[in-house]
């Protein structure tokens, strides 16, 4: 994940702020996303089963129980252990589409140093098929991880990539993919349409992180011209770019927005604190005198 400079980890997710003298004001379009509830315990115990069976300390452990149950805690964490490690990757890979872009943009950056860090993972191919991609489809960046601000829903966020393509202006997000069983890159998921068209419908953009300066965002698409919403899943054997449809983009946006209801009336019930307490039974009443 990247770490924009007015984006703040709360209780409540990740949150933004105007500037970075000011605290944290409305949460992440990622945070609103994660509102959504994603059932991964068959996957969860997928991968603690795989770690279990492939682990080389089970057949000497065969018999004991102490050593069974240790084995066991340890596959307990390979969802989250392997969750952790693909973040990391994610996060070196969007370092070298960044760097990419903002060197294009003549900013000094270094993409160099940034595959360097790929290559020590062992990730050097992602570079390699992200920089392949980029020349085929002639990308002219605009702007690189770009802040923006909705007051009228409540909700900021970074977008990866304003670009030209083709003689379209894109929004672009990009998503590190592994590979399924025939080699070829996960698709990505359908949720990141409502994380491109949250962006889109924007309405400030970010001109100046400690002076709280913001514009008004111009790519909205209110005048008809609506950018081109692209996820471009990034792989080790290919990079797939995907186009969010137009007619899809409304029910998207509509369940963003129950979605940021959500988080909003969850804080509510968070800052109530316990909302239930103990009760006693009623008092006994009094023995009949005769």
């Amino acid at each position: 994940m990247t770490d924009p400079r007015l984006a703040h980890a709360t209780d409540f997710g990740r949150m933004y702020s105007r500037s970075l003298s000011e605290p944290p004001l409305v949460p992440s379009i990622t945070t609103i996303i994660a509102q959504e509830s994603q059932d991964m315990t068959g996957w969860s115990g997928h991968m603690a089963a795989t770690e279990l069976i492939n682990d080389a300390r089970l057949s000497g452990s065969v018999g004991s129980p102490g050593d069974l149950r240790k084995l066991a805690r340890d596959a307990s964490s390979a969802a989250e252990r392997f969750r952790d490690a693909a973040a990391a990757r994610g996060d070196r890979v969007h370092h070298y589409a960044e760097q990419v872009a903002l060197s294009a943009l003549g900013e000094g950056t270094d993409p160099d140093a940034a595959r360097a860090v790929l290559a020590e993972h062992g990730e050097s191919r992602f570079a390699d098929r992200f920089d392949e991609w980029w020349e085929l489809y002639q990308v002219k960046p605009l702007a690189a991880e770009v802040t923006v601000w909705n007051h009228t829903v409540g909700y900021a966020g970074t977008l990866d990539l304003l670009a030209e393509i083709g003689g379209r202006t894109c929004i672009l997000d990009f998503k590190t993919k592994g590979l399924g069983r025939d080699g070829r890159a996960k698709p990505v998921r359908d949720s990141v349409v409502m994380q491109l068209v949250a962006g889109m419908r924007a309405e400030e953009v970010l001109v100046d992180a400690s002076a709280g300066i913001w514009e008004p965002w111009p790519h909205r698409g209110d005048d008809g011209n609506l950018p081109l919403l692209i996820a471009v899943a990034v792989s080790e054997a290919e990079v797939v770019p995907v186009q969010a449809q137009s007619s899809a983009l409304r029910a998207h946006w509509r369940k963003f927005w129950a979605l940021r209801q959500v988080w909003e009336h969850s804080r509510s019930v968070s800052e109530q604190g316990h909302a239930l307490r103990p009760i006693g039974p009623p008092p006994t009443a009094a023995a009949p005198t005769g």
